[in-house]
């Protein structure tokens, strides 16, 4: 088990998060080399199906509060966030397209997400970013799991992924935080690939009165 704040009063858990970069930076650039033909096929089958851009850019929030642009094939209509349900999802929610519908439903819209790992802005393995009005609503305690950076999959994402309220996913991130290894991680990554082969816990509607748990202050 190891805490986030014992990390600078430890060497050998310090060289254990630096392992873990280590395998970011190595697993990330793999996947973006093996994968990047695939992403040109899906880049153009955006483009078809509804127009220009095929990335849909967003604002997260990663570790210490720092803010970043997070990276995914398009899924919904352009502006999507500023129609119908905004941030959440309708049943039936018109703004998915046809190729955006496919994409979420296997995840492969998240593969852009390997650059901001590249990058550092997120982790493999990690709480997944959040967007700054909800992180604007978490409570002191909900707010320690920005601690790490974030994740593309997650002990959150493993065990409930969508399905979950928010309130819920933080309280599995703040777990993650306090018994994170280097096994576990592991243990997220081995279990996250049947997961998406399966797709579990993926919702193509997310009411915000299911959804969002959080109290504004």
């Amino acid at each position: 088990m190891c805490r986030i704040e014992d990390v600078q009063h430890n060497d050998n858990l310090g060289i254990a998060w630096a392992i873990k970069r280590a395998l970011d930076i190595v697993l990330s650039a793999t996947a973006l080399i093996v994968l990047f033909p695939l992403c040109l096929i899906i880049g153009v089958l955006v483009v078809i199906d509804s127009g220009w851009p095929a990335l849909f850019v967003q604002t997260r929030v990663g570790q210490k509060g720092h803010q970043f642009k997070l990276y995914k094939f398009r899924t919904m209509v352009v502006n999507a966030e500023e129609i119908g349900a905004g941030l959440f999802f309708e049943q039936g929610d018109p703004r998915f397209t046809r190729v955006g519908q496919f994409l979420r439903y296997t995840t492969l819209d998240e593969i852009p997400q390997f650059w901001n790992v590249l990058r550092g802005d997120i982790s493999l393995v990690g709480p997944r970013p959040m967007v700054p009005t909800l992180v604007a609503k978490l409570s002191p305690e909900q707010n320690r799991r920005h601690r790490v950076r974030p994740g593309m999959t997650g002990w959150a994402w493993l065990n409930g992924r969508n399905i979950l309220t928010w309130s819920e996913r933080i309280e599995l991130d703040n777990w993650y935080i306090d018994n994170w290894s280097l096994w576990l991680d592991l243990h997220i990554l081995l279990m996250t690939i049947p997961r998406v082969l399966k797709a579990e816990g993926v919702r193509l509607d997310q009411p915000s009165d299911e959804v969002d748990d959080l109290q504004s202050p």
